[in-house]
């Protein structure tokens, strides 16, 4: 919100889209285990569950379940070969869309 030259409050349309926008990736990066998960994959190139899952605590499904909301919100790409998913980042996209609500936000929403 910014302010008009009386004073009155005054809403920022596109700053909110952004914001909103950028929800399921906030979302995704909340949880201390796929923040855990990007990390991992961080060090390697690809990863498939098995091998994710041999490096995590958690189970193989709970492994999947959290690589999918990943991959929902675009910090994660797949590649298949033959039987196997393999695991990747894919931050690009996910760097842009942050770029951009920060730049919003100075230029719109700071006083």
């Amino acid at each position: 919100m910014k302010r008009n030259e009386v004073g009155e409050i005054m809403s920022n349309e596109h700053a909110v889209d952004m914001f909103r926008k950028t929800i399921p990736l906030f979302q995704a990066l909340g949880d201390p285990v796929r923040q855990d998960l990007v990390l991992l994959l961080a060090e390697a190139e690809k990863m498939n569950v098995t091998d994710i899952a041999n490096q995590s605590p958690m189970s193989r499904p709970t492994v999947s379940h959290h690589l999918k909301i990943l991959r929902e919100a675009g910090i994660v790409g797949t590649e298949k070969r033959g039987k196997e998913i393999f695991y990747f980042l894919t931050l690009d996209q996910t760097v842009v869309q942050l770029k951009q609500l920060i730049n919003i936000i100075e230029q719109d929403c700071i006083l």
